[in-house]
């Protein structure tokens, strides 16, 4: 299980979405109905880690997921990607 965060998500998150070194970054399971990938999809919010399974410090900013939330990992990597002007997760291969 990794979780990894590109540099062009990293660019992003930093022109658009205001972060900054130092700012730690939750990457969350969250139930969203039905859809083609299924009724779970990820979310992203600033917050502290208070018991991380999994983390990636990126210039200056940590990305994590709790530990209540790798079971969707399913012991595979996760990928923060940038596609066009949006924040694409990548579950092993699996655009989600």
């Amino acid at each position: 299980m990794q979780l990894r965060v590109t540099a062009k998500a990293v660019e992003r998150f930093l022109a658009d979405w205001g972060f900054t070194a130092g700012d730690s970054v939750r990457i969350f399971v969250r139930y969203s109905g039905f859809s083609a990938s299924g009724p779970y999809s990820f979310g992203i919010m600033k917050d502290s880690p208070q018991y991380p399974a999994v983390t990636e410090v990126v210039n200056g900013i940590t990305f994590f997921m709790e530990q209540n939330d790798v079971w969707f990992l399913d012991n595979r990597e996760l990928t923060l990607d940038e596609k066009g002007e949006d924040i694409v997760f990548l579950h092993e291969g699996m655009v989600i």
